[in-house]
């Protein structure tokens, strides 16, 4: 892979990566009665996107030889996050929109990680653009899921 500028596939699926969200505030918006399975729906995607980062930041890590704990502890911290956050509402009733809210947040700091984890991915040229701009996108559709959730 050439180091010096991101790749075309990466920045055409990193978008569609916004798609499933998109869908579920959609319909959230359109039947009310949708919005319950909706929210759980772009719950489960933006946890399962998240847990993908931690995946990369470990893969990072490992690239780097790195024996230090910490690299490896910020990479499974994402995957706790998300299943901490969704669990509670899934299983013991616990508020959705809070969990939702929380993840859309964690969502939107992800990149600051990136600045911490390695230098391969700050050698690609429009990496850090491409994070933030997905990392807003998830989070703040996670976020309106959130808001527009049942309480």
């Amino acid at each position: 892979m050439n180091h010096d500028h991101l790749p075309r596939p990466p920045r055409i699926l990193g978008a569609a990566g916004v798609l499933p969200p998109l869908a579920c505030v959609g319909l959230a918006l359109v039947d009310p009665a949708l919005t319950l399975p909706a929210t759980i729906g772009g719950g489960l995607y933006a946890a399962l996107i998240l847990s993908f980062l931690g995946g990369m930041w470990w893969m990072e890590a490992l690239l780097r030889r790195d024996g230090r704990v910490w690299p490896y502890l910020v990479a499974v911290l994402p995957s706790l996050i998300g299943w901490a956050l969704l669990l509670p509402p899934l299983l013991a009733g616990g508020s959705i929109r809070i969990a939702l809210i929380l993840l859309s947040l964690v969502i939107i700091i992800t990149p600051l990680a990136d600045l911490r984890v390695g230098d391969a991915m700050r050698a690609i040229t429009g990496w850090a653009r491409l994070r933030w701009a997905l990392s807003l996108g998830l989070g703040g559709l996670t976020l309106v899921l959130g808001l527009i959730g049942p309480r």
